[in-house]
């Protein structure tokens, strides 16, 4: 007979088995129907017309289907899910966003939405995290169901270690998958989660790789993404400050893909009438495809060779055409068509594009650099482009979530320990300028624009904000005589100004005991249970 601590141990093994498996599975079923659009696309050839009807309404229809197929079955299904599984976290009930419907509609989404390829540039991080967060919940139940009323832990709890396994197993990155968890889904977290949340990320991260050994995909447990940096002088000192103005430049950049990802939200929000979930995936999707790098009239005579990397490297510098054209058209195209893909209504990542494009960013500093100092900066060693690639992904993710877990991510995808203090520098700058003015993070705004109910960080963020809610008296007597009260509150108030409200408010026959603390952890973000035990 197992115990409750054994038990307890054995679920965060089974949600970090589970959630590995699903994303194993995600992948190879993703991979099987791209390789089937290039095999109907070679098949067509000698038929132009054909061909550019394949490769252009084929993302649509899959993103159409996607949105339809979720839509139908759970509408909770839509978006990234993260901002929710958020306020989740933070203790209110929202049960649609964890039922097993909402499972079901988002992982059959998910897979329809990847397999549009990279023209609709969206991700699997946030659905997928959102996906880890109701397996964790489903196996709350069993345990909750085992256990009884004895050592019962909170469902937050499970969804904080989800969080980070969510994480571990899209990148078998399980240390940031922990600061994932961290960071990003609550603003408090409890220590007593910090080791079942590495215990069920390493589960899960070692999963998803020995599934993809197993399926002869790798030899060994390796980074996802291993690159082969010289280690000996992977940069010169000099280098750092260029890192650090490659963090200023993800910083500004940031700034201005958030101004404008909450303004289409917003816009989209008051324009019902383009919300239409057949049209949006179907018009952007041909919109991204027409203006994807790859040219679709030369995809059938490079069909066997797709996966080769000779291809990448012509196709980032065809002949006649320079890499600094390629990636000044590719950044000044994804920047919008990135703002664009978040208002489709389907389930989709963010995460993962904004980490692209990142990249792209670093990648054009660092060609540029390399031009302009061809021997290297101080003659020692050549200046290495795809470092700087690394550094921007890391350093503009970080700042378009206000974290430092892309950066650690960044590291442990590539295997590429040598840039930890370029990438840290970069991170932290464009972290610094990123939060000017109290901005929102991309999850933030994304909370603030469904209006969910606001975390303590989100209210200190936003400035004279006016939260209106109603109290009631605990009490569960039927003749009692006190009534709710509708309060609002100006996040502005002082801590005396709010308890003379609260004054004012037992004078008028209010005697619930704990408005007070409602009042001051609203306003003020101070915790409740603090509060108790002084």
């Amino acid at each position: 007979m197992l115990s409750l601590a054994q038990l307890e141990w054995y679920c965060y093994i089974a949600l970090g088995v589970l959630t590995a498996l699903m994303s194993f599975i995600m992948d190879l079923t993703v991979a099987k129907v791209l390789r089937a659009h290039q095999w109907l696309y070679s098949r067509l050839e000698g038929n132009a017309l054909l061909q550019f009807l394949c490769w252009t309404l084929y993302p649509a229809c899959m993103c159409a289907l996607s949105a339809s197929f979720s839509h139908s079955t759970c509408p909770q299904s839509a978006g990234s899910g993260l901002p929710e599984m958020r306020t989740i976290i933070s203790g209110v009930q929202m049960p649609d966003y964890l039922s097993l419907s909402n499972l079901f509609a988002k992982f059959v989404g998910m897979i329809c939405t990847l397999s549009a390829g990279s023209t609709v540039f969206l991700g699997k991080v946030g659905p997928f995290v959102h996906l880890s967060h109701m397996v964790g919940a489903y196996l709350h139940r069993m345990y909750v169901s085992a256990s009884g009323q004895n050592k019962r832990r909170t469902q937050g709890e499970m969804l904080v270690v989800a969080s980070g396994v969510g994480v571990a197993s899209c990148f078998g990155a399980p240390i940031s998958g922990v600061l994932f968890s961290i960071e990003v889904t609550g603003s408090h977290y409890s220590v007593r989660d910090y080791c079942p949340c590495f215990f069920a990320t390493v589960c899960g991260a070692l999963t998803f790789r020995l599934l993809a050994v197993c399926s002869g995909e790798h030899e060994t447990v390796q980074a996802l993404f291993k690159t082969r940096f010289p280690n000996e002088l992977p940069y010169q000192l000099p280098e750092l400050l260029m890192f650090a103005l490659l963090g200023l430049l993800c910083g500004a950049v940031s700034c201005v893909y958030l101004f404008s990802h909450r303004w289409i939200l917003r816009f989209v929000k008051t324009n019902k009438f383009i919300t239409l979930c057949l049209v949006i995936p179907f018009s952007f999707s041909l919109l991204f495809s027409l203006l994807e790098n790859i040219q679709w009239n030369s995809i059938s005579h490079n069909a066997t060779v797709i996966q080769e990397s000779h291809h990448f490297s012509q196709e980032w510098s065809p002949p006649g055409i320079s890499v600094y054209q390629t990636l000044g058209c590719f950044i000044l195209i994804k920047i919008w068509l990135l703002v664009l893909a978040c208002t489709l209504p389907l389930p989709a990542g963010y995460f993962m594009p904004v980490f692209v494009f990142g990249a792209a960013l670093g990648r054009f500093q660092g060609e540029v650099l390399a031009y302009l100092f061809p021997d290297g900066i101080s003659s020692v060693n050549v200046i290495n482009p795809g470092g700087y690639a690394l550094v921007g992904a890391g350093a503009f993710a970080g700042a378009v979530t206000h974290t430092l877990s892309p950066a650690l991510c960044a590291l442990e995808m590539t295997g590429q320990s040598t840039h930890l203090i370029p990438i840290l520098i970069a991170t932290l700058i464009s972290n610094a300028l990123s939060r000017l003015r109290n901005q929102p993070s991309f999850y933030d705004g994304i909370s603030l624009v469904k209006k969910l109910p606001h975390l303590p960080s989100l209210l200190r963020a936003c400035c004279n904000m006016t939260i209106c809610f109603q109290v009631s008296c605990r009490c569960l007597e039927d003749t009692c005589p006190i009534q709710p009260v509708r309060l609002q509150l100006s996040t502005e108030m002082t801590v005396k100004q709010v308890k003379s409200y609260r004054s004012s408010l037992v004078q008028n026959g209010v005697q619930d005991a704990c408005m007070l603390l409602c009042m001051l952890f609203v306003c003020h973000c101070v915790c409740p249970a603090r509060l108790t035990a002084s």
